[in-house]
């Protein structure tokens, strides 16, 4: 008999008493009590993604006569409230368990059955009225569910980040167009090398996360191949025939997403690569980023004796002894936020390699790490527009006064004056304090309307036909 207040439930395990209120049962119980290792509730998107299968599922068990009509309208009216987010409370697993997750799906059976029981006037626990597995796992099986729901919620996340990564990529082709005629020192192995316009420097960086996102388009394809019907190893034992050819389809529809179920179902079961290759296309955005972030940090070092050539908008104080010292936050939390996932994308990787045989146990792991890294890279990224890129603005007499005072403009004068002449020049500039300029002047090499000509700065940064006669005529001797 159970105590008061509490329901008497029972699996393979034994009996075990449930508070007679909830929504989940003795499976969910055990789990929450087994696994206790985040403190994390699980992914909202993957309760959605779950209550998405279970929903298809029933219509098409109902379709092919193996569920009552009342049982799987309760079953999607249950669904449908999950969707609108109720009873995502009931979902009291920890994102990361033993057991391939059939904690999760057990968690969810449960849920959506003794709803339906409730709809239907039962009692929660009264599982001959709806039957967590007989019912709302009909035709299913946690290798099947698991990872079909971890390949729509990554989707649903991967939506999210593409929008706000295009966001980002505008933003910063405003600013390549904004900071288009700044010219300044351009740099390799943190040492002067030739003049680049700030745009270009901004335009390089849109033109790069454009590329993460196509990476990360066809990686997501991969994603729409999803393992439903093939059950326990992708064989579909015990999925009726009718079953297995209207699964997919329903799904796509109560999902809103272009499914396909993959032709081979026991590779779609064992295998975990295409996770890896989203979560490959992650880790290459998120560098992308970090080296973005790194770029803007070292660019607005200062702001008296650094770099000093960009200004990025003051967003909190950043010290607690050195009065009006101001950090840059942003760019320091997108570095933080890449090495996160970049640490992620390793577990995702030893997780993928670690399955054996028919199945990869490790789907709890590679979905916590996975989910969290397109997560926080969405959120670095929406503050990394709003709160830093749109705001920075350009200190353009410093970044022309660092072309004019440093010898990396000599490289321009090689052609003219030869690589040998113009390497003296640099040493002399390096050594006495004097502007290149006024050296070759001084020396008779070039005059000041050829200086001129060869250090504009659009000349610098985008070389043409324009200065060919002037190439001829200082190759002649004048």
């Amino acid at each position: 008999m159970s105590r008061k207040g509490y329901r008497s439930e029972q699996d393979s395990i034994g009996t075990k008493d449930v508070p007679k209120n909830v929504y989940y049962g003795v499976q969910s119980l055990r789990a929450a009590e087994n696994f206790h290792i985040t403190g994390l509730n699980m992914h909202p998107e993957i309760i959605n993604s779950l209550a998405y299968i279970k929903k298809a599922a029933a219509i098409t068990n109902c379709e092919v006569n193996l569920l009552d009509k009342k049982i799987a309208d309760a079953i999607v009216r249950t669904c449908d409230e999950i969707l609108n987010g109720s009873f995502h409370e009931q979902f009291i697993v920890d994102p990361i368990q033993g057991g391939a997750g059939t904690s999760i799906n057990m968690n969810a059976n449960e849920v959506i059955a003794n709803r339906a029981i409730e709809i239907l006037g039962g009692e929660k626990g009264d599982y001959s009225i709806v039957n967590p597995n007989d019912h709302v796992n009909c035709g299913q099986s946690t290798n099947d569910v698991i990872p079909t729901a971890g390949r729509i919620t990554s989707l649903r996340l991967l939506f999210n980040l593409k929008a706000e990564l295009n966001s980002l990529v505008e933003a910063l082709k405003n600013k390549a167009d904004e900071f288009d005629g700044i010219i300044k020192m351009g740099r390799t192995q943190m040492q002067d090398a030739v003049p680049i316009r700030l745009g270009q420097e901004f335009s390089a960086y849109a033109a790069a996360l454009s590329r993460d996102i196509s990476r990360m388009d066809k990686a997501m394809e991969e994603m729409r191949t999803v393992n439903m019907a093939g059950t326990a190893i992708g064989t579909g034992i015990n999925a009726d025939e009718g079953y297995m050819k209207r699964i997919v389809p329903n799904l796509s529809e109560v999902a809103d997403l272009q499914l396909v179920q993959a032709f081979d179902l026991i590779d779609a079961t064992q295998n975990l690569d295409s996770f890896v290759a989203v979560s490959g296309s992650v880790k290459a955005c998120a560098v992308t980023l970090s080296k973005i972030a790194n770029d803007l940090r070292l660019m607005s070092s200062g702001p008296r004796t650094g770099f000093g050539e960009i200004n990025l908008p003051p967003k909190q104080n950043g010290s607690s002894i050195m009065p009006g010292k101001v950090n840059p936050v942003i760019p320091e939390v997108v570095n933080q936020v890449a090495f996160n996932i970049m640490g992620n994308d390793m577990t995702i990787t030893m997780a993928a390699e670690a399955g054996q045989l028919e199945l990869n146990a490790f789907e709890p792991i590679v979905f916590y790490c996975l989910f969290q890294s397109i997560d926080t890279l969405a959120y670095a990224v929406h503050t990394f527009t709003v709160n830093c890129i749109n705001g920075i603005t350009a200190n353009e007499k410093r970044c022309a006064e660092l072309v004019e005072n440093s010898v990396g403009i000599t490289t321009a004068l090689c052609p003219h004056i030869g690589y040998q002449r113009a390497s003296e020049i640099a040493k002399r500039a390096l050594k006495t304090g004097e502007s290149v300029r006024s050296i070759v002047i001084s020396q008779g090499l070039l005059n000041e309307e050829e200086l001129n000509e060869i250090l504009d700065p659009m000349a610098l940064t985008q070389p043409g036909i324009a200065g060919r006669e002037l190439l001829l005529k200082t190759r002649q001797g004048g």
